[in-house]
């Protein structure tokens, strides 16, 4: 994902979310452009039917940033590329919490339907298909562009939403860090299923898709890993993680920025004992999200991550 930010350059911003476009998106632009100009009689209902699907995939992801924030998260950045969106969402480690940041933009397009729904009635209704035809086609690609990236969006395969929606349910059940695996083995098997449509209708869509599928799969079985053995840890009696309200484990787990060594940052009041750096705020090993330390000092009980 990182990558997708470096070759990307800011649009707009609205509610205090900024959205960028991925360069790429031009020339896959202009490419689907030219390649369905036998829809319509003038290109330009080609360049709105384009802007179109730019401002549905905007706005699916606006309903992920919005309802990440809803719950108490970040969301400050949306990225377009042609393959879709990215909302870059960090919601409270929290089954719940991110359930909704991930069903939120789903339901976006579900609210789409009625008034793209009500405008091909008032389509039919007005027999634009014989007196505006360019018109009826338009609204016509529009309801199915919004079919086609819900129904798309909703495969269980990890990272698409349907994936991470699958993960947030079983989380109620197997625990943060078995959810996450159980999702991503999922994942791999639907890299697998995109490879084969790749070859068999002889698409590089696919293909990419089965690239971006497996990076983020890969990405995901590391960090579920890491979870485990997380999880596994001595947690720290008496303190607790403002935001998450996991107890920090014990040990040298926190690497000192300046001397590159590693120390138990409770153990030492957030100085490193190496070099004497001091820390204002303590990263939680949980949801990573970081607090002074003094706002540790609460009793909890340790919760399971597996």
């Amino acid at each position: 994902m990182t990558g997708l930010r470096e070759g990307s350059f800011r649009i707009f911003r609205l509610a205090g979310i900024n959205v960028f476009l991925h360069w790429s998106w031009f020339l896959i632009a202009a490419y689907e452009i030219q390649s369905r100009t036998s829809q319509y009689s003038s290109i330009a209902w080609n360049v709105l039917e384009y802007l179109a699907l730019f401002a549905i995939v905007t706005t699916h992801e606006f309903g992920h940033a919005l309802a990440c924030r809803q719950v108490g998260g970040n969301a400050d950045q949306i990225v377009l590329w042609p393959l879709g969106g990215v909302a870059y969402v960090d919601p409270p480690q929290r089954a719940g919490a991110m359930l909704w940041s991930i069903a939120a933009g789903p339901l976006v397009n579900v609210a789409l339907f009625p008034i793209l729904a009500g405008l091909g009635m008032l389509s039919g209704a007005m027999h634009w298909a014989e007196t505006m035809p360019d018109l009826h086609s338009f609204l016509r690609a529009v309801f199915y562009i919004n079919f086609g990236l819900l129904v798309f969006n909703m495969l269980p395969i990890y990272p698409l939403d349907g994936g991470q929606i699958l993960r947030s349910l079983l989380w109620f059940v197997m625990g943060r860090a078995r959810s996450l695996m159980v999702s991503t083995v999922l994942g791999f098997a639907g890299m697998v299923g995109f490879i084969a449509l790749a070859f068999w209708w002889r698409s590089p869509w696919f293909a990419v898709l089965a690239v971006f599928v497996l990076l983020n799969s890969w990405r995901g079985l590391q960090h579920a890993r890491a979870l485990l053995r997380l999880g596994k840890l001595p947690r720290r009696g008496g303190l607790a993680c403002p935001s998450c309200q996991a107890a920090p484990p014990l040990g040298d787990l926190w690497l000192c920025g300046r001397c590159q060594k590693p120390f138990d940052i409770f153990a030492t009041q957030a100085v490193c004992p190496h070099c004497g750096t001091r820390y204002a705020a303590t990263r939680c090993m949980d949801c990573g999200r970081q607090h002074p330390i003094a706002e540790w000092a609460a009793p909890v009980l340790v919760r399971p991550l597996g």
